[in-house]
């Protein structure tokens, strides 16, 4: 459970302002149809994040456990300082629109711009460092739903009233405790 918890409300607070979540906010703009867009949204995430935790967990396979704390530990850290960093939605990931369909747009530009991303590169990491990487899969795809079914409905009215840095920020802390704490072998929960 901690697994799921954990990475939905890392990845909800990492989405927001993300380039996936501006592509939402596209997505709903351009076409208007909220139900396509998040259907897409969620088999995007689901494949997307579910190639990534098993890249995650097979990375669990190879390294010992001692260089693999480091090295979760410190993409951690990482991530808490590539989060500070304002992403910008590319015009060429909406175009594939007019020829897909809303539902194939969607699926097709979130899993292209999702390639890479915070959040794909999260999910790599918490899977990683979880034992369960099927809920961590779950857990970021509940986490991107939570940031951009929103998106979907109320569009740029919702990134006008919430403090982006704020939000940015408190993703970032997040990541760097989350690093920390496994570089110093602690866990954060208590069984």
């Amino acid at each position: 459970m901690e697994a799921l918890l954990m990475s939905a409300g890392v990845v909800a607070l990492a989405e927001i302002g993300d380039k996936t979540q501006l592509l939402a906010f596209v997505l709903a703009a351009r076409f208007k149809r909220p139900v396509p867009i998040i259907l897409g949204i969620l088999v995007a995430t689901i494949v997307n994040h579910g190639l990534a935790g098993a890249l995650g967990a097979w990375i669990t396979s190879v390294l010992s456990p001692e260089i693999l704390r480091w090295i979760v530990g410190f993409s951690f850290i990482a991530m808490a300082i590539w989060i500070l960093v304002p992403d910008k939605i590319e015009e060429e990931e909406t175009q594939i629109a007019r020829k897909l369909g809303v539902f194939g747009a969607t699926v097709v530009t979130f899993f292209l711009a999702e390639m890479g991303d915070k959040t794909q590169i999260a999910t790599v990491a918490l899977a990683a460092h979880y034992p369960h990487p099927v809920w961590v899969v779950a857990g970021t795809t509940l986490g991107m739903l939570i940031a951009d079914v929103p998106a979907v409905f109320v569009g740029d009215k919702f990134s006008k009233k919430v403090p982006m840095r704020l939000v940015h920020g408190s993703a970032a802390a997040i990541f760097a405790i989350i690093g920390a704490l496994t570089l110093l072998k602690i866990d954060l929960w208590v069984n």
